[in-house]
């Protein structure tokens, strides 16, 4: 009987970028520090207020790595298999365990410790499947070399789910004057997680940003728009970041009844087409071809 020819492929030899894998590394440095500081804060006597906060800004700073090594990786034509798994397994820890057990001990323990737990594992439970739906369909896109890749995420993404309830606690505990017990503010952020958990197993569609276009004529005021945030953003931390995130989830929501040419000029950067007719250019104007007649499958893109 012959063996088979171990034939090398992108799992037996897998590409390492130096870059990107180090903000993702940080990504996942900063998570493991939010779940180290929120279990101090767990066998504080005190009520650990300072340890929560800590851990909301880490919570906070792992959303900023996780922008940033999809960004390198497609910056330097880095972007490879071990990157995205490595990229899941850092969020699942950033942005499912660390926000979990936030509310669970800051909010849900009030309430019936079964339905804490429970609340808090129906949110870890449906960011694990979002990030396995994306790789799932991320390798589809890496083995039919015809498909269309999809500028867009299918659900809610995690990192700004957990961007959402970090910044929404923070918020809470900053109108609280930094006490842990929220009062009946508490209940908002249980609502919140059950949301949360919805809106990343939906069909909603969220715009990536990949496609971005510096070069476009309202590129400078884009950049001034955008320093402009993360001033307001450092200088009112209790409340900017919740807004930013709010905003993101909401335009998911209403973004199907805005028209292409909107679209194009909020998530591209672009402004100088005549009508929604040529809003997806070249590239695009294949995937709605193939959402016609279904000759071209649309899958997620891949980030680093």
């Amino acid at each position: 009987m012959r063996m088979k020819r171990h034939v090398p492929g992108p799992w037996s030899d897998p590409q390492v970028y130096f870059f990107p894998n180090l903000m993702t590394a940080g990504n996942l440095a900063c998570g493991f520090s939010a779940v180290v500081t929120i279990f101090s804060g767990m066998r504080d006597a005190t009520g650990g207020a300072k340890d929560f906060h800590l851990a909301i800004f880490l919570i906070l700073a792992a959303c900023f790595f996780d922008a940033l090594d999809g960004r390198l990786a497609r910056i330097k034509g880095q972007e490879s298999m071990f990157g995205r798994e490595f990229d899941s397994i850092a969020d699942i820890v950033s942005f499912g365990i660390a926000p979990a057990l936030l509310v669970m001990d800051i909010v849900l323990r009030s309430f019936d410790d079964r339905l804490g737990w429970t609340v808090a594992f129906i949110y870890l439970l449906c960011g694990a499947m979002r990030l396995a739906r994306f790789n799932c369909l991320s390798q589809a896109a890496a083995e039919n070399k015809g498909a269309v890749k999809d500028r867009d995420f299918v659900g809610f993404p995690i990192p700004a789910a957990a961007g959402l309830i970090a910044s929404l606690t923070m918020f809470m505990l900053w109108m609280n004057e930094g006490q842990k017990d929220l009062g009946p503010w508490r209940y908002m952020l249980l609502v919140l997680m059950l949301l949360l958990s919805f809106m990343m197993l939906s069909e909603f569609r969220y715009p990536s940003f990949k496609m971005l276009n510096w070069k476009a004529k309202k590129s400078l005021i884009w950049l001034f728009v955008a320093v402009l945030v993360l001033v307001c953003a450092v200088n009112f931390v209790e409340f900017v970041p919740l807004i930013i995130f709010l905003t993101y989830l909401i335009y998911g929501l209403v973004r199907p009844w805005i028209s292409r040419k909107w679209r194009r000029e909020i998530e591209d950067g672009l402004d100088d087409l005549p009508d929604d007719e040529d809003y997806l250019g070249e590239a695009v104007s294949g995937e709605s071809q193939g959402d016609s007649h279904g000759d071209s499958p649309r899958v997620e893109e891949e980030t680093a």
